[in-house]
């Protein structure tokens, strides 16, 4: 996998924690390094783990699933890019609590944005990718756009996240498919005579 495909992942997987943290820094009367910390590290973390533990699970599965690992990739990216659209488009917004940098909430939050880095990582186990280097870069780049996201939310602004959401939402559309087109074209027999 290259370093572009890896860096538009990572961002792509960023977004939904990114727009939690401009939330969070809208909600915070005054934020301190403290809160600042706490989002970014607890946001990298969980975007650093989740993917290994899809991998993980993904593996078990690979041999059962060789010949659809492309379509499956594709359905999976495609379904969370979808549903980041969706989420971006309603106009649902949850009331945050006094202080969602602490407790049960930021651990509820931390695996909330998340999830979808677990379906990535089975992504990738299917198509025999390591995950290592993936992982690293996207817990690096989420705690890096959580610690903006939360410094500038006041500044940015809620029209901010709501972009933020349907960018990352798109970046991981067309990042299946380029997975499911990449397959199809390699495997075309027009192609590889």
């Amino acid at each position: 996998m290259g370093w572009l495909n890896i860096l538009g992942i990572a961002i792509g997987l960023a977004m939904d924690a990114f727009a939690v943290s401009i939330a969070t820094g809208l909600t915070l009367d005054r934020v301190t390094p403290r809160h600042t910390f706490r989002i970014a590290f607890h946001f990298g973390l969980f975007q650093f783990l989740m993917p290994i533990i899809g991998w993980f699970a993904g593996r078990e599965l690979s041999q059962y699933i060789v010949n659809y690992d492309h379509w499956i990739a594709f359905v999976i990216l495609s379904f969370i890019g979808g549903k980041m659209f969706w989420e971006a488009s309603s106009d649902d917004e949850d009331k945050m609590l006094k202080d969602p940098t602490r407790g049960w909430t930021l651990i509820t939050l931390s695996v909330a944005t998340s999830l979808d880095a677990l379906a990535v990582g089975v992504s990738m186990a299917l198509l025999n990718v390591s995950v290592w280097t993936p992982s690293l870069v996207i817990g690096l780049v989420t705690a890096s756009l959580c610690t903006l996201g939360i410094l500038f939310g006041s500044k940015l602004g809620s029209r901010w996240s709501h972009w933020a959401e349907i960018l990352g939402g798109a970046a991981l559309v067309c990042i299946g498919l380029k997975i499911l087109l990449d397959h199809l074209l390699y495997a075309s027999p027009a192609l590889a005579g």
